[in-house]
């Protein structure tokens, strides 16, 4: 592979620059330990280039041929760090360019639908989407002669990619143990990499187990039960590797072209709130999340209603988890030091040095002595920046959460330019606690047992904070207006 190797450092964005050869030589990593027939595959692609390919197409057509690269890929599609014609060229692995349907596949087809062709299905010739492990294929059913024809499509993963992924997710595995180990001459933060590339590998390896999927997409549909969201209905003909679904048509949440200022934003807040507050704002232990939530798995149709494909990679977040986020928020809004630590500690899994994160926690909540409000933006810097300084360690489910937060960021950048998360979040939670008030009465003075995850004592301990908390933003401001001012 030397005679085509790929320098992708200048694809690392400028604000990156100190990571660029850390990043390439991770990359090269990657690529050194593929098997050999797959290091010919890249090289017979690469080949088929023209000779003026530019940095972008080869790099874009490289991550083609692998499928955790290919998600990578579209994970930051859409995140607006990176140099805008990049993201286009990344934003084209959203969804392939529909092809005919191959021999295998419809072999494939075969063997896991035995006598389908006489039970009223009629399979399309002309697949509708290619994704990173998996083609959809049309069809047609028809139950009863006579009954109006049922559009659906097939799910079905490539031929192959079972051993490819696992390779790959292998790889990901040792490039984990490689990085922790050049930490220190790099300059990286210590977070641990081998534990969280090799558990953002687990949830990755589930994307080729489609019944997981199917129970995914039974448990999404009672999560926004009653809602203007749409989880394709499952039809009869599922198996472990074919998924059978309705037809849902429509357009990329991205695709705004021709909407009103207004209509992005609503259009926004729907993804925000289905996407972010829905998973957190629910009394479920644990609560479902979509964990892949680039723009090729969001549509909208013209009725406003908002469709989210590919349940295949889910995280959850345990009640108790989300509790303690909330009291992060609540001793921040008291400028509790000390309880801010607290819930962080709680909510960590492991690692976790006090006097370090103490220095986090006092940087984080000095920073709104100006009156600030701590918001759900905060909350998250906060835990990066806990994360990144090596003052504790968090769970898969949160890691993968704040992943599919960055994903989404980059969706609603590309809706409208107007910051919709913030507005949503204050807006839901507020919501939340108004319908639970009738109920509160009756409930334990410590219980958190609410969707808001706030108890009674929480909301009391707030409440007499307040005036403490103003008068002390107060004298703190300005007193350092004086200090300023000398």
């Amino acid at each position: 592979m030397n005679d085509f190797a790929i320098d992708i450092s200048p694809l690392v964005p400028a604000s990156y620059a100190v990571y660029r050869p850390v990043i390439a030589d991770a990359f090269g990593f990657f690529l050194s330990h593929l098997s050999p027939h797959r290091q010919e595959e890249i090289h017979r692609e690469q080949s088929r280039l023209p000779p003026e390919a530019g940095l972008r197409q080869r790099f874009t057509s490289l991550i083609r041929c692998c499928p955790s690269l290919h998600k990578l890929g579209q994970v930051m599609a859409r995140d607006r760090r990176l140099d805008p014609a990049l993201r286009r060229w990344l934003q084209t692995l959203e969804s392939l360019p529909p092809g005919p349907v191959k021999k295998d596949v419809s072999r494939y087809l075969g063997r896991q639908l035995a006598g389908f062709d006489t039970a009223g299905v009629r399979v399309g010739q002309q697949a509708v989407a290619e994704a990173s492990v998996a083609v959809v294929v049309p069809f047609s059913w028809s139950p009863r002669s006579g009954d109006e024809a049922v559009s659906g499509v097939f799910k079905v993963l490539k031929p192959g990619i079972d051993a490819r992924l696992a390779e790959e997710l292998e790889i990901w595995a040792k490039l984990g143990a490689y990085i922790d180990g050049r930490c220190g001459d790099d300059g990286l933060p210590e977070i641990q990499y081998a534990e969280t590339l090799t558990s953002v590998g687990r949830l990755l390896a589930g994307e080729i187990h489609l019944d997981r999927e199917q129970a995914h997409m039974g448990e999404a549909a009672a999560l926004y039960r009653g809602d203007s969201v749409t989880v394709p209905r499952l039809l009869p003909f599922c198996t472990p590797g074919v998924t059978a679904m309705e037809r849902v048509d429509g357009a990329k949440v991205t695709e705004v072209d021709g909407m009103s200022s207004r209509e992005r934003l609503e259009l926004a807040d729907k993804v925000a709130e289905s996407l972010i507050a829905r998973p957190l704002w629910n009394r479920r232990d644990p609560s479902l999340f979509h964990a892949d939530p680039h723009a090729g798995n969001l549509f909208r149709r013209n009725d406003g209603t908002l469709v989210i494909l590919d349940w295949s990679l889910v995280g959850r977040l345990g009640k108790g988890e989300r509790e303690q986020m909330v009291q992060i928020l609540l001793g921040a809004l008291r400028r509790d030091r000390v309880a801010v630590a607290r819930a962080i500690d709680a909510l960590a899994e492991s690692g976790v040095r006090g006097a370090l994160l103490r220095d986090v926690v006092d940087k984080a909540v000095g920073g709104l002595l100006t009156g600030g409000l701590p918001g759900f933006h905060w909350l998250l810097t906060l835990l990066d920046d806990v994360a990144l300084q090596g003052a504790a360690n968090f769970g898969q489910s949160l890691v993968v959460f704040r992943k599919s937060i960055l994903t989404l960021s980059g969706v609603l950048a590309d809706i409208t330019a107007e910051d919709r998360v913030e507005p949503v979040m204050r807006r839901t939670g507020l919501s939340q606690i108004i319908r639970e008030w009738p109920v509160r009465g009756w409930a334990s003075p410590d219980s958190r047992s609410f969707g808001s995850h706030i108890s009674n004592l929480d909301l009391l301990s707030l409440y007499w904070a307040l005036p403490e908390v103003s008068r002390r933003v107060w004298w703190q401001w300005l007193d350092s207006g004086r200090s300023g001012s000398r």
